[in-house]
Formats: C-alpha cells, structure tokens, sequence
C-alpha cells in the first residue's frame, strides 16, 4: 500500500506546542479585559466548539461572554502584544517544536509535507525560520492565503491542486481542522496529548466528524502510517468505503 500523496499539517497543537504562547495569551488577554481569572479548562471549551480556531476572534467572544463590552480590534491589539512582547520576547518565546528534523525527513521521503494554518504568514515564518524547518514544506497556506478560514476547505483544497483528496492526509488537532477535513473529502488525523485537559471531549467529536485515528504525539504519527502501509487489500491508502 502506498504511503499519501501529501501530508498536511496543522501547526498549533500539532507542530507546535501553545501551551506557553497562545493559550497562555489567551488566557492572559481575557483577564486584562475582564479581570477575572479563567482556565484552560473553560479555553478547552471554547475550543471543542466550531467556529474559535481564530485566538483572536476566540479572546473577543469570551470577552464578552464575561461581561466586557470591547471590540474585536481592541482585543486583538491586546493580545498581539502580549504574544509578541517588545523586540518578540513575550509568549511566543515559550513556543516548543514538537518533530524533529529526524521525522520530517523520514515523513519526507515518502511523502510531500504541506502546511494548512489559521495562523498569519508572520507568526508562521517566525517558527519555521526559529526551527529551521521551512524547507521540509513543498507547500504553505496561512489563513491570510484564504477568503475564509477554517473550517472552510479552501486551504486544503488549495494544497490539493487538483491531485486526488483521499491519496492525501490531514493532520490537526480540533473541531475546524476535522470539518475542513470533511468539507475537502481529504482523511484526517486528530493529534491530542494523552493527558490533555481537552482530550476526552474533543476525542470524542473528532472521532465522530470521522478522524480515522486519535494520536498521542505527532510523532507518533510515521510508525502508525507504517502500520497503515503495511495493511493488506487496497492500492490507495485509504480505499473508499463500498
């Protein structure tokens, strides 16, 4: 059996760990503008819902759900500047890339990598450029790349240029990413932490938008391909269903 055409990543969650960064700005922001104190529990379940894979647009609802009468361009202003900090010494700092050069080779031997992002073109440069892993990637979509972000397909559509959706793989790591997924008929993964707070929910919608598998860990992701690859009974890597 052969191994996708293309793989497609997600970067936060996936590539990427937030936790220090993003989440924690988010957390951060709503409590500049509130001043209350909030939880990645109640983040998680902003996140288990559609429609919040924009931090920014994410921060405003909450935000308001507390009680705060600010606009969406004031919490973004906020919350660029507590993830950049002065001279990009804020949260973003605190980011962890999660493969190493390593898997990307190994993944890359097989298969072209891509990347399929809410995140800006600058917030992306600066990681793969930090992590210099930029050249792994044949191609990059940015949600500045897009009329309208996840979970839109137009991204992964984009990545698609016309080759066949199910020789290719999503991977990502909440609601939108799966339902980009689905609206793209391109098979996704899911990726959570094993302990993560948002594990036992969001496993459970991912499964059900029709994740073929939950990982632990990014990394896990070359044995279970192998394992894939090594199934008996189809060309393609992943059959249609009869």
């Amino acid at each position: 059996m052969k191994s996708p055409s293309v793989i497609i990543f997600d970067v936060d969650g996936v590539l990427v760990d937030v936790r220090g960064s993003f989440q924690k700005t988010t957390l951060e922001t709503v409590k500049f503008f509130t001043g209350k104190r909030v939880t990645r529990t109640e983040l998680h379940r902003w996140k288990n819902l559609s429609g919040y894979n924009d931090d920014w647009k994410l921060s405003t609802a909450w935000v308001r759900a507390l009680g705060g009468e600010f606009e969406y361009e004031e919490v973004k202003r906020k919350f660029v500047e507590l993830y950049w900090g002065k001279n990009r010494g804020g949260n973003v700092r605190s980011e962890r890339w999660m493969l190493p050069r390593a898997g990307l080779q190994a993944l890359a031997r097989k298969s072209e990598l891509a990347i399929f992002t809410g995140r800006t073109r600058e917030e992306l440069d600066y990681t793969l450029n930090r992590n210099e892993v930029r050249d792994f990637f044949a191609r990059i979509v940015t949600v500045e790349d897009v009329k309208l972000p996840k979970p839109d397909p137009e991204g992964l559509l984009k990545i698609l240029g016309g080759r066949t959706a199910t020789d290719a793989l999503y991977i990502g790591d909440n609601i939108d990413d799966a339902l980009a997924a689905q609206g793209a008929q391109v098979p996704f993964v899911g990726v959570l932490p094993r302990r993560g707070e948002e594990r036992p929910e969001r496993e459970r919608r991912l499964l059900e938008l029709g994740a073929k598998a939950i990982l632990h860990s990014i990394n896990e992701l070359r044995a279970w391909l192998d394992r894939k690859a090594g199934q008996r009974g189809s060309r393609t890597f992943f059959p249609s269903k009869p």
